[in-house]
């Protein structure tokens, strides 16, 4: 992956640049799955730090749980859940524009003070496409996806995973993995918001 490339992965659509990892453990929960595919999610979100080189825990000091990953039938339900609308602002008018645009999935972010991850909340609509995706599939994703404050048109159109030829399973596609490990390189900073900061990524990705 050359430097414009990586550039892309956290350039968004408005055009600024902005390239932010977790800084603290991800302490993860999950709502909505049977205790069959509960191991499944955790484990991908557990492997996933564990090739960033950081660390996973059961509770934030803080927040109790900072990941938040929450499965669904349809957006309203989210309406319904206690204290949700505390977490998210504007969840009602958020919950309308995804129903308009019959999105099946969203993450929220917080940061900390000096721009790091401190919380992520992802939501997953099961509809026809998502019910039809293998749980580990789907939990890879979707671990992928919230290790970093990628862009949001990274993966619009290439996931980031892949397959092997003759195997089933899905796996990180080699050049997302190079990339998320050399983004949480304690060299560089938890939070990057200039564009030269792909160029570092591109030399850490070679050492990596």
């Amino acid at each position: 992956m050359n430097p414009d490339e990586i550039e892309a992965h956290f350039t968004r659509s408005d055009g600024s640049y902005l390239c932010a990892r977790w800084g603290r453990p991800i302490a993860p929960v999950v709502f909505g799955v049977d205790d069959v595919t509960l191991p499944i999610i955790k484990g991908a979100i557990e492997a996933v730090a564990a090739l960033a080189g950081h660390d996973t825990a059961e509770t934030d000091p803080e927040l109790g749980a900072n990941m938040m990953v929450f499965f669904f039938r349809t957006w309203d339900e989210l309406l319904d859940l206690p204290d949700l609308g505390r977490m998210i602002p504007d969840l009602e008018p958020l919950v309308g524009r995804l129903k308009d645009a019959n999105a099946n999935q969203y993450r929220v972010f917080r940061f900390d003070a000096g721009g790091a991850i401190k919380a992520a909340f992802v939501f997953l609509r099961m509809d026809t496409h998502l019910d039809s995706v293998p749980a580990e599939t789907l939990a890879l994703s979707q671990a992928a996806q919230t290790i970093l404050l990628w862009s949001d048109t990274a993966f619009r159109d290439r996931s980031p995973l892949g397959r092997v030829p003759g195997q089933e399973a899905a796996l990180l596609r080699p050049d997302i993995s190079a990339l998320i490990r050399a983004a949480y390189d304690p060299v560089l900073p938890p939070c990057a918001q200039d564009a030269s900061h792909a160029l570092r990524l591109a030399a850490r990705m070679r050492e990596v």
